[in-house]
C-alpha cells in the first residue's frame, strides 16, 4: 500500500544567484559628448614654387663735386730790412686781420714770401717791419687765388 501524504507540496522557488552590484555601478554615468565627425579634406593643389628672381641693384648717386676752394694766396715782398728785423703782413681776407700782423719768411738776403688762407674775395694789405712800422702808399689788393709780388718803401 501507498502512503500518502496530506502535506500540499509546493513547487519549489526557483533559485536565483545574488548578483554583486559594484559601487562604479552604483553612480549614475556622465553622457559623454559625441565625436564630431571629421570634416571631409580639401584636395589641395601643388604649389609650384616661385622663381628666384635676383633683387635689383642698388643705385647709390654720386654726390655733386663741391667747388674747388679757391687757391691760397700768396705774397712775396722784395726788400732787405736789415739783419735782426722780420717783415709782417696785415690786411683783411685771407686769414688777416689789420689789428695783428702776420709773419713773412726769409726766403733770401731780400725776399719775404708768405701763402695764405684761400680767400672768397680780394684780398687787401699792407707791410710793416717787425710788426710796429708801416710801409708808406696806398694798400695792396691780390685776387682769390693770386700771387703778388711788392716793393714796399718804410
Amino acid at each position: 500500500m501507498t502512503k500518502k501524504s496530506t502535506k500540499s507540496v509546493k513547487p519549489a522557488a526557483p533559485q536565483v544567484k545574488p548578483v554583486k552590484v559594484s559601487v562604479a555601478a552604483a553612480k549614475p554615468t556622465e553622457a559623454k559628448p559625441a565625436k564630431k565627425a571629421a570634416a571631409p579634406k580639401k584636395k589641395v593643389a601643388a604649389v609650384k614654387p616661385k622663381p628666384v628672381v635676383a633683387p635689383a641693384p642698388v643705385v647709390v648717386p654720386t654726390p655733386a663735386k663741391a667747388p674747388a676752394a679757391p687757391p691760397e694766396v700768396t705774397i712775396t715782398a722784395l726788400i732787405d730790412i736789415g739783419f735782426g728785423n722780420l717783415l709782417f703782413v696785415r690786411g683783411e681776407g685771407a686769414g688777416l686781420s689789420w689789428n695783428s700782423g702776420v709773419p713773412l719768411e726769409c726766403d733770401a738776403d731780400n725776399r719775404w714770401s708768405v701763402t695764405l688762407a684761400p680767400a672768397s674775395g680780394p684780398v687787401v694789405f699792407k707791410l710793416l717791419v717787425n710788426d710796429l712800422t708801416w710801409s708808406v702808399g696806398e694798400n695792396y689788393q691780390v685776387a682769390p687765388g693770386g700771387a703778388v709780388v711788392v716793393t714796399p718803401t718804410f
